[in-house]
């Protein structure tokens, strides 16, 4: 059966009516999941396997039968580990249908069918009874129901409903206890993420600062952690104020409950600082005495981080205070863990919290509205000094007395920029309530909300009357939007610029006058391992979650791999990665494939292009990266992927603030660059003008890439 999806386009800005399977969010969903990821997690798999041995064994000599509830059991793998361990039956609770039909092939493809039931539900609708899903409560409870923060998918209700119907008191848990970390921290980097900072202009009459609202600096900020590889944040990034605090722990084989609790730890600082962010993270013991232990623990808080086992599926988390507060080394401070059925979030007390009126659980929440506009890069990048500095360089060779200008991009400071270095008149397009709200309050607070026209419209629908009947000369933008997801997203520009030629004057100047799309070939250190086939894990088939996946059957290991075509859309799509968290090195030099002239409208035609980029250092090709540079004039040009030249050994540096393109192959290749041959990749490469898409195809030596 098909169905009508509506779908904005980030490119064109339209909405688009598509046709497509009546599964096609459920092949969506698991395409860009982090199934493979966690099968590839060894150690995550093998302190399973021991703890799952060791909980079957401690029911089966207490001369009981081992009955097994496993709740989101995702590939069943849990549960064969249980059957394969002496459990006498297993029930494998899976809510997503599309993973629920996978476990049962999965299942039964591994001999386990008579011993293992999966039950497509939720776990709080799963019956016990002679006529339910489970004849009676389990006596050993397995769960892999953890995200990032830990409590975020669910996991407290879960347990909480799981005890009280579903397994037996003081029943066996695997995990059994999970424990929550964190450390105190001074980062200007970090703390750029949550806040904005003063923004200095050199301007012809001095310095002018750029200050952010009153409502800004006092907003608590967003209520969401910021999950990232904590392992790439250099620790020069950040000071320590405190050791690594245990702030809470739980223990599954109890009772659980989900109510909003808060933990508190007293500590004295290491050093004297400005406290603004928590770095926090947890592990999880399989075992009652806590030998087996799987931890999220970076790699300075690790014991032997020789052995860091590297996970996408779960990370680590920054959290930012409601507001930085200086600590003076040695004077006793408690840090405060709150958490709900599903967020957690820190304070600072002062006083002990037991006598502090001030503690209490309400989540905080963004009443300033720029943590709901501006994502965690975006704060970055608009704090950015150096980058600002290279908009205004930029400007400064564009700008005339006489100008009227007018900024498409969402809340962007690039309209006061405009003001401040001279333009006659500057208007600034801002088509969200959101936007539209947060810069009103920005131009308040710089006094400038007389000198800054704001127009809350969509582009095309731009009247003369907006503009006081006025012709643009300087049509600007960075260019940024919200709704952007890949990094050609934002020629939603170009889109604009074409709406609004009729309000350009006769050699009106735009800015960025030209982008143009890059690409280079690399080899992942770590984050191919997402999209990696499977096959057997821990000695059990899963390779039917490959097929899900849409990966191909092959190893990429063997001489000869045989391939298959992906019948999904998602395996032709590029994927959005923030590399600077995922390092890589560059196995071709970075090429330009693309141009666009934003000095003319889109043209009716699509732009295409096709060539070759040839693979210059050993290694596995896992994939190509694509990134847009934005050249504001001939001499200036902002660069959305790679910050400078590759090293002698291809390591990559990524602009921070943004996220690029990924094309995962599917095969790897080791080019034979000392034969004094190397391979290349073919490429063909199409900008839809009518769609705004951008579509790659690519041949690989010897292999058809799909």
């Amino acid at each position: 059966m098909k169905v009508f999806c509506g779908r904005a386009n980030p490119t064109t800005g339209s909405v688009e009516w598509l046709e497509e399977d009546e599964h096609y969010d459920y092949h969506q969903e698991i395409a860009r999941s982090s199934y493979a990821d966690m099968l590839h997690d060894k150690d995550r798999n093998m302190k399973y396997y021991q703890g799952i041995r060791a909980a079957v064994s401690r029911v089966k000599d207490r001369g009981q039968k081992a009955l097994v509830l496993d709740i989101g059991t995702g590939t069943g793998l849990l549960s064969m580990m249980a059957v394969t361990a002496g459990a006498d039956f297993c029930y494998a609770v899976e809510v997503f249908k599309p993973m629920a039909d996978a476990a049962v092939k999965i299942v039964e493809k591994n001999g386990f069918s008579d011993k293992i039931k999966v039950i497509n539900k939720h776990s709080t609708e799963v019956t016990i009874g002679s006529d339910g899903d489970m004849p009676c409560r389990a006596n050993i409870l397995i769960t892999e129901l953890f995200d990032t923060e830990l409590i975020g998918e669910g996991a407290l209700p879960s347990y909480e409903h799981a005890h009280r119907h579903l397994v037996q008191e003081n029943c066996e848990a695997v995990p059994h206890r999970a424990t929550v970390y964190a450390q105190l921290v001074e980062s200007r980097k970090m703390w750029s993420w949550n806040k904005l900072f003063p923004i200095h202009v050199q301007t012809s009459l001095g310095e002018q600062v750029i200050v952010p609202p009153s409502e800004l600096e006092r907003c608590p900020g967003a209520p969401s952690v910021y999950d990232i590889q904590l392992n790439q944040v250099s620790p020069t990034d950040f000071t320590v104020l405190s050791d690594v605090l245990p702030m809470f722990s739980v223990d599954f084989s109890k009772q659980v409950s989900s109510s909003t609790a808060c933990h508190c730890r007293y500590f004295e600082p290491l050093a004297s600082g400005r406290a603004q962010v928590v770095l926090s993270w947890w592990d999880i013991e399989m075992d009652p005495e806590g030998k087996i232990k799987c931890t999220m623990a970076p790699f300075w808080a690790q014991s032997n981080p020789e052995e860091l086992q590297w996970r996408d599926h779960w990370m680590q988390c920054v959290y930012f205070l409601p507001q930085e507060e200086p600590v003076v080394q040695g004077l006793a401070v408690w840090l405060v863990a709150h958490h709900d059925d599903y967020c957690v979030w820190y304070s600072l007390q002062r006083t002990s919290p037991e006598e502090n009126e001030r503690v209490h659980p309400l989540r905080p929440v963004c009443d300033c509205q720029a943590h709901l506009l501006w994502t965690r890069p975006r704060f970055g990048e608009i704090n950015d000094q150096d980058r600002t500095d290279q908009y205004v360089q930029a400007l400064r060779t564009v700008l005339k007395p006489d100008s009227v200008c007018l900024c498409v991009s969402d809340g962007s400071l690039l309209s006061m920029l405009a003001y401040h270095l001279g333009a006659e008149q500057v208007f600034t397009i801002e088509n969200s309530a959101a936007s539209h709200r947060v810069m009103k309050k920005i131009f308040k607070a710089n006094h400038l909300e007389d000198k800054i026209n704001i127009i809350e419209k969509r582009p095309e629908l731009l009247a003369p009357a907006d503009l006081e009947g006025k012709k643009v000369s300087l049509f600007l933008g960075e260019p940024f939007f919200t709704t952007s997801l890949l990094p050609w997203h934002n020629l939603y520009f170009w889109y604009v610029r074409t709406a609004v030629a009729q309000h350009l004057g006769p050699g009106a100047v735009v800015m960025p006058q030209a982008a143009s799309l890059h690409m280079v070939v690399v080899e992942f250190k770590d984050l191919w391992r997402i999209r990696s086939p499977c096959g057997d894990c821990e000695g059990f088939d899963v390779h039917i979650m490959d097929d899900m996946i849409k990966l191909c059957l092959c190893r990429s290991l063997l001489p000869f791999p045989s391939q298959r075509a992906l019948d999904f859309r998602e395996s032709k799509e590029a994927e959005p990665h923030p590399l600077w968290e995922y390092p890589c090195r560059s196995l071709s030099e970075p090429q330009k494939v693309l141009t666009f002239d934003f000095r003319q409208p889109v043209p009716s035609q699509p732009v295409r292009a096709e060539g070759t980029i040839k693979l210059r250092r050993p290694g596995r090709s896992h994939g190509a990266v694509l990134w847009m540079e934005y050249h504001l004039t001939p001499d200036s040009t902002v660069s959305t992927g790679l910050l400078k030249p590759t090293e002698d050994k291809g390591d990559c540096c990524w602009n921070p603030h943004c996220k690029q393109a990924v094309y995962f192959f599917n095969t790897t290749l080791d080019p034979s660059v000392a034969s004094g041959s190397p391979r290349t990749v073919g490429y063909t490469v199409e900008f839809h003008s009518h769609t705004g898409d951008i579509t790659m195809d690519f041949i690989l030596p010897d292999v058809l890439s799909c």
